[in-house]
């Protein structure tokens, strides 16, 4: 089997990021990490990638000032030195221009804590919390120039608890991520997932039959 090579693109902890290199350490994940590329050079995940043995490098977005072209360059070159066929945005904190998203049209997937497309954007848990939904969770999507809104691939929720705070809730939503984040690129790195009119369509999808219903009556 010939694995996809993965780059897995962050700017902190890298939480996500340790739960990719965890799935693919199976021999019969169709993807590889081969790359870890942060924009900064303080990032937890990188000491990740390297306990790994993953190669990793910086391209530290602040020595190009504002030329965003400049800074997607630098990051393109090392994508192309390690032949990176899929990119996995995992926590990475800066906008990409239209050109390098559509350059990476259906090989460019991210992740985001919120059931899209409710909550596009930051703060998802509190704004979650506020508006007093009764069901959250995490969604990975293609990338597309619009921010939060490229086709889903893959979602999971959580119930939202009485009691809960943005600290508990994202607890939660996080564990969610790190099990789609995994699932989702193995749809993808298999070639199951096929884009139509900006919806994924799933070869052999299992849905369950199941509601979820929260709160139970």
């Amino acid at each position: 089997m010939s694995r996809k090579r993965v780059a897995v693109l962050i700017s902190g902890r890298g939480s996500n990021l340790a739960a990719l290199i965890r799935a693919a350490r199976d021999a019969t994940y169709p993807a590889e990490i081969s790359l870890v590329l942060s924009n900064r050079t303080e990032a937890a995940g990188l000491s990740i990638a390297r306990t790994e043995g993953i190669a990793n490098e910086v391209v530290d977005h602040t020595v190009f000032g504002a030329d965003r072209s400049a800074f997607e360059r630098a990051l393109q070159q090392a994508l192309d030195k390690h032949g990176v066929e899929l990119v996995c945005l995992a926590g990475f904190m800066r906008i990409l221009t239209a050109d390098f998203v559509n350059h990476w049209h259906g090989r460019m997937l991210n992740i985001h804590p919120a059931l899209l497309p409710a909550f596009k954007g930051l703060d998802t848990h509190r704004r979650a919390l506020e508006a007093g939904v009764k069901i959250h969770g995490a969604t990975v999507h293609f990338v597309v120039p619009e921010t939060d809104s490229g086709p889903i691939i893959m979602q999971g929720a959580v119930a939202v608890r009485e009691d809960d705070t943005e600290t508990t809730l994202a607890a939660r939503v996080l564990a969610v991520e790190h099990r789609i984040y995994p699932s989702a690129l193995r749809l993808v790195a298999s070639g199951r997932v096929r884009m139509r009119n900006a919806r994924c369509q799933i070869s052999d999808a299992v849905v369950p039959a199941e509601e979820f219903i929260v709160p139970k009556a």
